[in-house]
Parts: structure tokens; C-alpha cells; sequence
């Protein structure tokens, strides 16, 4: 069989590096960027009154249960009415933002992640949305998108979470085998996930998301067939693909994994090639970075028309915005800033207590980095880099300004990744398996940095 992309060349490129859902990348935010800093860039944006809608991000940290390949931000508890009071604080954060930021901004995108979004009840979710609705307008035809535990949702809170406003759902599934399921404590039959679509659909959601994970213990070859045969079967808008990272160390659910029950760095290798093949056999458009979306979806369709964008969410489909971060370690991005709440509850509650915002830390970017986010974002999203546009919309010549990295670019030139002229630089159709390989060659603070481990694989 003929594949997509040689195991070879995936194992050449088996390296850490970032996901470039931001540049500078998280790691390089600093604690001299704070809540006054964070508090003149939103009254910024008001006085400019910009008429681009915002895209708006909470994050809500509650898990019923640990998931034991978990890297996110959450906190495991069976009290719910731990959620109550996190939606008290919610509002308070509320009121701080939109005090300097301005009541009443238009929202064209809404993401809740987290932990696990539906720990609210309904009544609480009800109370949520209304508290965004009181701030902001959602603008008609936007994405409105909520992660979803299988576990824990019925055909009554699927309809409950459309009349809402959500339009689109994302089902973590990760593997359908049940010996994987045991050995990541994350039991979630098929038929549960296959009934909780087919409702979804029935109701009317605009696209559905499932996630998957390859390298989890006890995963092989022949059981991630099976799961993807199953996947294949319900027929999700979209699918995201991501490799499992174990960074015990950093991650303490990890430490419950048995190292030996994972699977080996081949056997990993050929489940991502397996995958590829499989999804592009199955109709799906490879989006970039993880990502697979059916032709008709408008992710597909944006890749296709050069519309296509990078947030802290991944891809999406919504112009280049601001992104306001609500909630305990939610990461934001207004103007030339990013920035992050605190990390813990304790820090975060306490900030709002006293009437501040619970910024730990950002980063204003300077040109260079403003240059070097836009350039690695054209290779993240369109896939190329025209040096004429470059010319005119920089006022510098890319060739004179990247000399360096357009060098260290020609071993990933040779392998057939990327393609370079005079007119400028295109990701080839294997090098998009491999485009954080090629966004990597133009990050200045990667070049310097020896500590590559804390990142995840680029596969």
C-alpha cells in the first residue's frame, strides 16, 4: 500500500516543538506583564472602537473523574456545588473585563473547554450563557462551539445546549477499544458515543467533532484499526488526531500510566500513518496539524479559500480576532498581547476578591515577533509565504530578513516539504503532515532554547 506519508520520514521528524496555536509560544510569557498591563490593552480596543467581532474563551477546570493521559488544566471532584461558586467568580470577571473593555462587543466565535464543560447542570448553563449575553451580542452565524464528555450528557441536554445557543460539539472519545478505555480510566462504550451523534444530528448541530489519541497504553496497530473503523462508521464533520505526549513529570494524572503498556515509538509511527491513510481513503481533507474535516465542512471549505486561522482552540474558520480568555488558567490574546489568568483556583478567586483581574503573566510582542507570528501563521493556515505580499505588507525583503532560516530550511527542502523561488515559499501537499517541522525553522526563541523536551512530539 502506497501511504500518504512515509513512516521514514515521520520518524525523521519524530522531534518535540510547539503547536504554534500562538507565537510567541505560552512558555515565553513573563510576570512584569500583569493585570494593569492587561487592563490598558482592553481599554485600547475601546477607544478604537474596533468594529471586528471578538472570539471568546471560558474555561471551566471540572472533571467528575481523572483521565490519566491528561495534560489540561482541571480539578477532580464529585461536589458539584463547586460550580456555583466558580460561576460567582465568572461573573465577577465578567464585570472587571467589559468595565475597561465595554459592554455590548459583538462575539462571532464562543469556545467552552476545559476539564469538563458539562459538570454545569443545566439550570447553571443556563445561567452562564445569560451572563455572556448580558456583556457581549453573539453575532447570528457565528461558531459556538462546547467540548463534551460522552459521559455526560443526555439526549435532553444536547437539546438543552442548541436551544442555547450552541451550534457546534466537540466529543472527546480518544479510543473506542475497551482495554484502552481501562487502561486511561475513560470507559465510554461505542454505542453510547454512536447514539449521543446520531441525537446530535437529529437535533440539528451544525458539525461535529470527535477527538482521538494514538500511543495510549495498551493501543496497538490492530486495536486503533478497529477504533478507526468505527469512527469511519459514525462519520464526524471533523476529527482531531492528536499523539499522546507522556511528560510524567509535568503531568501528575500521567503517573498513573504504566509505562511499559505503551505502545513502541514504531508501532506509534505506523498508527499515524495507518490513521492518515484511512481518513484520506475515507473522504476527509487533511486541514493541518491534527486536524481532518469532511469537503463539506467549513473548515474544509475555508482551507480551500485561503480563509483559514489559528487560535488557542486550533483551527477555525472565523477572521484573524481578539481572543478574551475567561476562567481559571484561560489564555487570551487582545492586540499586540497575550496573556493568562492564574492557574489555580485558590489565586484565581483570590485576585477577584480584591477587585483585580487574575493576570499572572503575558507578553507584549515586539515587531520581530509580530513579523515572525504572521509569518509562521501563513505557513500554519495557508501554506505558504508570498514574498511580494510579504514586501508590501512588512516593508522588508523576506529573503534579506530570513536569510538564516530560509538556510536552515534546505534539509526540509530536500525531503520534499517545502518548495522555494523567487516568488516565495509553499508547503508541499506531504509537507503539510509535517508544517510545525517548517514553522519551528522561524521561531527566534526556539534556536536558543536546549530545553525542547517540555514540548510534546510534532507527530
Amino acid at each position: 500500500m502506497q501511504h500518504v506519508i512515509s513512516e521514514d520520514l515521520l520518524k525523521a521528524y519524530d522531534i518535540p516543538g510547539p503547536r504554534y496555536t500562538s507565537y510567541p509560544t505560552a512558555d515565553r510569557f513573563v510576570e512584569a506583564f500583569g493585570p494593569d498591563q492587561f487592563r490598558a490593552v482592553l481599554a485600547q480596543r475601546r477607544e478604537q472602537r474596533s468594529a471586528s467581532p471578538l472570539s471568546l474563551y471560558i474555561h471551566i477546570p471540572f472533571c467528575e473523574s481523572v483521565c490519566y493521559y491528561c495534560a489540561c488544566n482541571k480539578v477532580v471532584t464529585k461536589h458539584h456545588s463547586k460550580a456555583a461558586e466558580y460561576l460567582h467568580y465568572l461573573s465577577k470577571e465578567l464585570d472587571l473585563v467589559t468595565q475597561d473593555l465595554g459592554s455590548g462587543q459583538r462575539i462571532s466565535q464562543l469556545h467552552l473547554g476545559g476539564g469538563t464543560p458539562t459538570f454545569l447542570s443545566m439550570a447553571e448553563m443556563d445561567d452562564l450563557m445569560s451572563m455572556v449575553r448580558r456583556h457581549f451580542e453573539l453575532v447570528p452565524g457565528g461558531e459556538y462551539s462546547i467540548e463534551i464528555d460522552p459521559r455526560t450528557v443526555s439526549r435532553d441536554r444536547l437539546k438543552h445546549l442548541m436551544s442555547i445557543g450552541f451550534n457546534r460539539l466537540s466529543f472527546g472519545v480518544q479510543d473506542f477499544d475497551p482495554v484502552v478505555q481501562q487502561a486511561v480510566h475513560r470507559v465510554q462504550p461505542y454505542e453510547q458515543v454512536a447514539e449521543l451523534m446520531a441525537w446530535a444530528r437529529e437535533i440539528g448541530f451544525d458539525s461535529i467533532n470527535l477527538d482521538l489519541i494514538y500511543g495510549l497504553p495498551m493501543q496497538t496497530p490492530e486495536s486503533f484499526a478497529r477504533t478507526l473503523e468505527q469512527v469511519n462508521s459514525l462519520r464526524p464533520d471533523r476529527i482531531a488526531l492528536y499523539g499522546y505526549a507522556h511528560l510524567p513529570n509535568r503531568f501528575k494524572p500521567q503517573r498513573r500510566i504504566i509505562e511499559a503498556e505503551l505502545p513502541t515509538g514504531a508501532n506509534k509511527l505506523h498508527m499515524l500513518s495507518m490513521a492518515l491513510d484511512t481518513m484520506l481513503a475515507q473522504g476527509y481533507v487533511y486541514i493541518g496539524m491534527d486536524h481532518f474535516a469532511l469537503p463539506s465542512d467549513a473548515l474544509a471549505v475555508a482551507k480551500r479559500q485561503g480563509r483559514l486561522h489559528r487560535n488557542f482552540q486550533g483551527y477555525s474558520t472565523q477572521p484573524d480576532c481578539d481572543l478574551v480568555a475567561l476562567g481559571v488558567s484561560a489564555i487570551g490574546r487582545v492586540g499586540a498581547t497575550y496573556s493568562q489568568n492564574a492557574k489555580t483556583l485558590e489565586e484565581y478567586y483570590d485576585a477577584l476578591n480584591q477587585g483585580r483581574l487574575p493576570i499572572i503573566k503575558g507578553i507584549t510582542l515586539s515587531r520581530d515577533d509580530l513579523i515572525r507570528r504572521s509569518v509562521i501563521m501563513a505557513i500554519m493556515c495557508q501554506g505558504k509565504i508570498d514574498f511580494e505580499s510579504f514586501r508590501l505588507g512588512q516593508l522588508a525583503d523576506f529573503e534579506s530578513l530570513f536569510a538564516n532560516e530560509l538556510q536552515r530550511l534546505t534539509p526540509l527542502v530536500e525531503a520534499g516539504l517545502v518548495e522555494i523561488d523567487r516568488a516565495g515559499l509553499t508547503v508541499t501537499e506531504t509537507g503539510w503532515y509535517l508544517v510545525r517541522a517548517i514553522a519551528m525553522s522561524f521561531d527566534a526563541y526556539l534556536q536558543t532554547d536546549l530545553d525542547r523536551a517540555r514540548f510534546s512530539k510534532i507527530i
